[in-house]
């Protein structure tokens, strides 16, 4: 089924008129990075800081309070820094004494915080891929929400760290489309289509609406292939063709893991801070508390863009972030996550 005549027109028109626009959400996108609740500490004394964390591990039990305030208020550069002076210093790995001396959901977010970003994120990937049984979230989490710079470093890392293919890896604990996507979001999505425009919207309209049956593929190609830019200018419009959101319709055309993985990038794409505010939300509501997301999403993002999650989080649910987590969780492990994320506002 082809596109409706006047829409056909319009993307002619579009793709041949450089002066002319389509509505764009891409326009308020914010340069991320600057945004998270943990900045650099002045006056840095890595000496100082690893005398507090020897006298915080020293003796019987931990004192886990200055272990908290020392990492929660230093950057991953400054963290970085302490681990290279404890080993000339004390001629030990900083990582191993702290696990050794902690445990639980607290060592979790410990170790998270004494990692650089990649490092974290294949630690994570590799942890949901090993041993019995896939932690999906994990794969869809990281692949779906990170930049083509962030997911090429991450598969650099994974090999030097675990000499090993991420993709290969990815394949043999996965299968189907959903192992399809995984990979494709491996890759590096291409530079904007702008003259392709009205083709790209048919075929995603005629993978799913337009049919009996969901063509995958297509779905794939357009979702992980095409960059954000293009994408926005593609959602913008289905819905004039289809006559609803494309979250609508992939939730109408698929289940379980594949669903999830489509919506994640389609969040993605549309406001990145809404779906990590999003997956803690759904992470802390209910009956129990699914920690490996709240851990992942508070460690990977409290540098980046936290602040953003926090108002979103609280523009889409009417509570703050900081209450949620401290309703949900307790002792020194709540502790340590309200620090990242930072105040109550």
């Amino acid at each position: 089924m082809k596109l409706p005549q006047k829409l056909s027109l319009l993307y002619s028109k579009q793709d041949s008129d450089p002066g002319s626009t389509l509505p764009r959400r891409d326009t308020f996108a914010k340069d991320l990075g600057s945004r998270g609740t943990i900045t650099e500490a002045a006056g840095f004394n890595p000496d100082a800081d690893i005398h507090k964390l020897r006298e915080a591990m020293k003796g019987v039990g931990t004192n886990e309070a200055v272990i908290t305030e020392v990492l929660t208020r230093r950057t991953i550069a400054q963290r970085q820094r302490i681990k290279e002076v404890y080993k000339q210093t004390i001629g030990k790995n900083l990582l191993d004494d702290l696990k050794s001396e902690l445990s639980g959901n607290f060592e979790k977010v410990v170790v998270g915080l004494l990692m650089t970003a990649p490092v974290y994120d294949a630690y994570e990937l590799r942890n949901a891929i090993k041993g019995a049984g896939t932690e999906e979230a994990c794969l869809i989490d990281i692949l779906a929400s990170r930049t083509n710079a962030e997911i090429k470093t991450i598969n650099e890392v994974y090999r030097k760290e675990y000499d090993r293919s991420l993709e290969e890896d990815i394949c043999g604990d996965t299968s189907g489309y959903f192992q399809r996507v995984l990979v494709s979001l491996l890759t590096v999505r291409t530079k904007d289509c702008i003259h392709h425009f009205s083709v790209t919207l048919q075929e995603i309209y005629e993978a799913g609406e337009a049919r009996w049956g969901t063509d995958e593929v297509k779905f794939l190609t357009v979702l992980c292939v095409r960059n954000r830019k293009h994408l926005l200018r593609v959602f913008d419009d289905y819905k004039k063709v289809s006559g609803r959101d494309i979250e609508d319709s992939i939730k109408r055309e698929m289940s379980g893991s594949l669903e999830e993985v489509f919506l994640a990038i389609v969040k993605c794409i549309r406001n990145k801070t809404e779906f990590f505010a999003e997956r803690l939300y759904k992470s802390m509501k209910g009956l129990g508390t699914t920690d490996s997301i709240l851990i992942r999403i508070m460690v990977s993002r409290a540098e980046i863009d936290m602040q953003d999650i926090k108002a979103a989080f609280l523009k889409l649910y009417g509570k703050t972030l900081h209450s949620f987590i401290k309703g949900d969780t307790s002792g020194d492990y709540r502790k340590i996550l309200l620090e990242l994320c930072g105040g109550e506002k």
